[in-house]
């Protein structure tokens, strides 16, 4: 196996026995650090530091990550103007954090005949986030609701 001392030194390829010897003189532990490599790599180190400061390393890692939301808009067809720029700022901010967003459009009663008003509506959404978001997934039909997802360029 190839030995590294615990200040970093090199000491080449030697036998198991002789790295163990090593570490017992310095009195540190004898952790196999790579062990798929030909020959496996050893390091004379303390193990418990070594744990600690893997764990270290591994909560900094998921404290950079950024889990992605999936936030919901509902809509309904017959939505007024003034209403839709409510719910598109929502919609807009919600993008700006880095979220998904799922934009249902409800139908109730009479207005499953008109589902072609529905499509027209989403086909706006689509147009004013044209530049800022993709659509993840087209608006298809869901029983008696459209369902569209976008998420952030």
């Amino acid at each position: 196996m190839r030995l590294i001392g615990h200040d970093g030194a090199n000491f080449g390829v030697v036998d198991r026995e002789v790295a163990l010897k090593k570490a017992e003189e310095v009195g540190l532990d004898l952790v196999e650090i790579s062990p798929n490599a030909d020959p496996p790599v050893c390091k004379v180190l303390d193990f418990g530091k070594y744990k600690y400061e893997e764990q270290k390393k591994k909560n900094e890692a998921r404290k950079k990550q950024k889990v992605i939301e999936v936030k919901e808009i509902k809509l309904r067809p017959n939505i007024d103007d003034h209403d839709y720029d409510v719910k598109m700022r929502a919609m807009r901010r919600f993008l700006e954090e880095g979220d998904k967003v799922k934009v249902t459009l409800r139908f109730r009663g009479r207005e499953m005949a008109h589902m072609e008003l529905g499509y027209q509506l989403l086909q706006r959404v689509k147009a004013d986030f044209e530049s800022s978001a993709k659509v993840e997934q087209e608006p298809r039909s869901e029983g008696r609701q459209i369902v569209m997802v976008v998420a952030p360029r």
